[in-house]
């Protein structure tokens, strides 16, 4: 379901910062709705006394620079740590949209973003962490000589992690001598967990989105990799431009 949003006067809505324990999460200042005027833009919150940099009831407020009219967008998953602001140029129209993150602090390490664009001062969603989880879904199994796949129907795509590296206490869990897997056994890819605004082309002055997503094996330590996924803007919405999967390094052994 697509945030709801109101319209406030600029003092209606500084009475509400007052409110009690609503404090100012972070503010930039870019010109987003394309006029020509730099507008403010904010995040404000709910910090509970002694929860440090936690807050909820996380708002990203939008005041026109030209009239002072200010819009309040609310996020459907709006708590969470160092909820912050990124304004830059993503939909390459040369007019900055806005980038929110909010780190979940979970033990899969997910991140809460969502991203809008405020052209002639109308809200659009460019993107959605929720829709971005359920687009990018993976299947994680173990193979036969020590090999992992993963892949995704929807997506028509697949990898494969060589895991021999892992050591024998480790794999003897899982296979037998011979390299035959015991029994089926799958991890998994985790939900969102960093989106990082990238330049790949400097000529064209605007960014893309790098998406990371951690792919474990039976339990949550055991991280076997990352899906990284390059988004770019396609004028409608982000698609991937690259979609691959990044391996966690291990000690060189010489062969000499």
């Amino acid at each position: 379901m697509f945030h709801l949003y109101r319209q406030f006067q600029e003092h209606t809505y500084g009475n509400y910062t007052h409110a009690r324990n609503i404090t100012l999460l972070d503010m930039k200042q870019g010109d987003v709705n394309g006029d020509g005027i730099i507008d403010n833009v904010y995040l404000y919150g709910n910090k509970p006394e002694g929860t440090g940099i936690f807050a909820d009831n996380i708002t990203l407020v939008i005041q026109d620079g030209l009239s002072n009219q200010s819009t309040a967008v609310n996020l459907q998953n709006n708590a969470g740590y160092n909820a912050s602001l990124f304004l830059a140029d993503f939909s390459k129209d040369s007019i900055p949209d806005i980038l929110i993150s909010i780190d979940s602090r979970g033990s899969g390490g997910y991140g809460i973003f969502y991203m809008y664009s405020f052209k002639n001062n109308i809200l659009r969603e460019m993107f959605d962490v929720e829709k971005y989880n359920q687009e990018y879904k993976f299947n994680v199994n173990y193979e036969d000589f020590y090999k992992v796949s993963v892949g995704s129907p929807q997506l028509n795509v697949l990898f494969t992690i060589d895991i021999s590296y892992k050591g024998y206490d480790y794999l003897s869990q899982f296979y037998y001598e011979n390299g035959k897997l015991k029994q089926p056994t799958k991890g998994e890819v985790l939900a969102l967990g960093a989106l990082y605004p990238i330049v790949t082309n400097e000529k064209r002055m605007s960014y893309d989105l790098l998406a990371f997503q951690r792919i474990i094996g039976t339990f949550n330590a055991d991280t076997l990799g990352y899906v990284e996924n390059l988004l770019t803007w396609n004028g409608t919405q982000f698609t991937s431009s690259r979609l691959s999967v990044a391996i966690l390094g291990t000690n060189l052994i010489s062969l000499y």
